[in-house]
């Protein structure tokens, strides 16, 4: 296409935060500023003068400003931001006390609620009373096995006003993947629901909690949230209490003041080498960070309804959540898109007047495929953004969108992670939407793509990197006292420069494209899954005795393949088959459980030791195994070669 695919109208454009932003800026440091590229370079070369001009702009509540915006930083890691600073997350999520609806949440069955500010803020309040009567506060960690409804927001902000740090995993992980995560951070206290439900199945959650809690003794309390059923049985759960029951009301909240970099959230890593990594955030750094993005990059406004499908256990939901800060509508849901029908989502978007509409690559190729079109039960009028995330959204979705959906729409691919709760690469409402590309690199946002000497390169694949401090970096993480861990996971292959795994491109209109992960971590429809995560799982059956599994590209997405290595005299037949799978789908999630499986003689590994998943990912497409030196078996690499059982559904 030699055009773009979209760009706004001059009015539009005019009227947006970032236009709004850019002329503060211009008339403020007398600077001249005629679009994007100059405001972008301005905010990497004076991030002194940058973030605090997101700070004001956007009124951040603080009970004392900083006295030093940034210090060391020519330091990453090891930067500080707003040094002397004293605010509270919470305090600036709940601002808003008026009776603009807050939350609106949606089930795939039907289940509808909804908060108005004052009535979040007086939910809040008394939550934070019960947190604080049952002993948590300043650094202890609350954690959520919940769906994705109004309380899971509630209690995190409850838990944030009073300076405790919050975790959350989605209900569909397994018992040993929630101990995976829970276990190192040792909570205090548990938020759960009775049970959520999936495709029109209803599926318990007090069974797993019940064996969760045998193994996390640091529980003192569980709050339960009725979902699936008005009276579960909440018997044998450490000091249980139902949610509307919990804590006493009260009109205030005395939000904890606390320092810029203190933690709120303990987010994990997809866990591929080991236990996921717990990475610990700060609320200074979120909040900005959220504010940029959502203000200018998004364009949200106070009269908008966001929406973003995501479980609470995906960086998604926090910052979906950061919508609050600036009093728009944050829509939530809960269940399977797909439920009763493919267009399900896009006539909820309808009828509630979602205006910002959030998903993932594999929902938009899964519309496409299932026929679904604009005026089949739908019209999305209210409609002026869509977002894509989770993976790289294909230049015929771009296609399908504009040609099916709406072709007055922006569409913004966006691309970041856990690691940063947020984005290098997103939308920008004053830019033109290029096929296939990500509109442009966030503010402040120092990125390049380095190839493999270490030198920026464009029109180039190569490793997407960040080479200055930016405020919402992780502030540590949790049981890693002398950062070693840390800085291995960002800054071994580039020292002092954040290499964030990913395989991208700049393009000549400066977007981006992302060709996915750069390491091992498996990616089917979008999520992140760690290896060692299976095969944790895996080898516990006795008759298997190692396992490799890799991602296998396949039609537009990528399918798990597991290689299994056997004990003599076994055979892999279906009903070992089964066991498998249903091992993975029980003790981690159903994303998890591989599409094939398949039986190997060996599996290759390093000198060290180490088996090597990316080796065998190139075996399988045709492609050449560098290093091969490296392997202590390469003779092993030729059992996955050709292999019958890879070309088929």
């Amino acid at each position: 296409m030699s055009g773009p695919i979209w760009q706004p109208g001059e009015e539009r454009a005019s009227r947006s935060n970032l236009a709004c932003f850019m002329a503060g800026v211009r008339s403020k440091h007398n600077i001249e500023l005629n679009d994007y590229a100059d405001l972008y370079r301005w905010s990497i070369e004076h991030p002194e003068q940058f973030w605090p001009e997101v700070w004001n702009a956007f009124d951040v509540r603080a009970s004392k400003r900083w006295d030093e915006v940034l210090v060391d930083g020519d330091q990453m890691p090891g930067a500080k931001w707003f040094t002397g600073s004293r605010l509270n997350f919470a305090e600036n999520l709940l601002r808003f006390r008026d009776e603009r609806t807050a939350l609106w949440f949606r089930g795939e069955q039907g289940h509808d609620a909804r908060y108005s500010y004052a009535e979040l803020y007086e939910a809040v309040a008394r939550v934070a009373a019960g947190l604080k009567a049952a002993g948590v506060g300043v650094g202890d960690r609350v954690a959520a096995f919940m769906p994705n409804r109004p309380e899971t927001v509630i209690a995190m902000l409850a838990t944030t006003s009073l300076g405790a740090i919050w975790s959350s995993c989605s209900p569909d992980f397994g018992i040993n993947g929630v101990l995976d995560r829970f276990g190192q951070i040792e909570p205090t206290v548990l938020f759960t629901a009775d049970g959520y439900f999936y495709n029109g199945k209803t599926i318990d959650s007090l069974g797993r909690v019940r064996d969760i809690l045998g193994k996390l003794p640091s529980v003192k309390q569980v709050v339960v949230v009725p979902y699936v059923d008005e009276s579960p049985d909440i018997s044998g759960l450490p000091r249980p209490a139902l949610f509307a029951e919990f804590g006493e009301a009260t009109d205030e909240i005395e939000f904890a003041q606390l320092p810029f970099d203190h933690p709120i959230y303990i987010m994990y890593s997809s866990g591929t080498t080991g236990v996921p990594k717990c990475i610990v955030h700060g609320a200074g750094g979120v909040l900005l960070q959220h504010l940029k993005e959502l203000a200018l990059h998004t364009d949200l406004k106070r009269h908008d309804n966001i929406f973003y499908f995501t479980t609470c256990g995906w960086m998604m939901w926090n910052w979906l959540v950061s919508s609050l800060a600036l009093g728009a509508t944050v829509v939530l849901y809960d269940g399977s898109p797909f439920h009763p029908q493919p267009n399900s989502l896009l006539k909820l978007a309808d009828e509630i007047g979602i205006s910002i509409f959030g998903t993932s690559a594999k929902y938009i190729a899964a519309l496409e495929k299932a026929g679904v079109k604009s005026g089949d039960g739908f019209t999305l009028d209210a409609l002026k953004a869509i977002l894509s995330t989770g993976s790289p959204l294909a230049q015929e979705s771009f296609d399908y969108v504009y040609r099916d959906l709406k072709q007055d729409v922006q569409l913004s691919s966006i691309s970041g992670g856990t690691d940063i709760v947020s984005c290098f690469a997103l939308g920008n409402p004053i830019l033109p939407v290029w096929r296939g590309e990500l509109q442009c690199r966030g503010l402040g946002m120092a990125v390049e793509v380095f190839n493999d000497e270490g030198k920026p390169v464009r029109n180039e694949k190569g490793e997407l990197v960040c080479v200055k401090p930016f405020p919402v970096m992780p502030v540590q993480f949790w049981n890693d006292p002398d950062g070693k861990r840390y800085s291995s996971a960002y800054f071994e292959r580039f020292p002092g420069v954040w290499c964030h795994g990913d395989y991208a491109e700049l393009t000549e209109h400066d977007g981006v494209i992302i060709y996915g992960r750069s390491d091992a971590v498996l990616n089917p429809g979008g999520i992140r899954i760690g290896t060692a995560e299976i095969y944790r799982q895996v080898e516990k059956l006795d008759e298997v005795l190692e396992s490799i599994a890799v991602g296998q590209e396949w039609g537009d997405d990528t399918r798990i393949v597991l290689f299994v290595k056997l004990r003599p005299g076994v055979e892999l037949d279906d009903e070992l088959r089964a066991r498998i799978r249903k091992i993975i789908r029980d003790n981690t999630s159903p994303r998890h459980v591989p599409a094939k499986i398949v039986a190997v003689a060996d599996i290759p590994r390093t000198i060290s030791g180490k088996i090597v998943e990316l080796a065998v990912t190139r075996v399988i497409h045709g492609r050449p195994v560098k290093n091969i030196d490296a392997l202590a078996n390469p003779e092993a690499l030729e059992h996955y070669r050709n292999l019958s059982e890879l070309d088929t559904d």
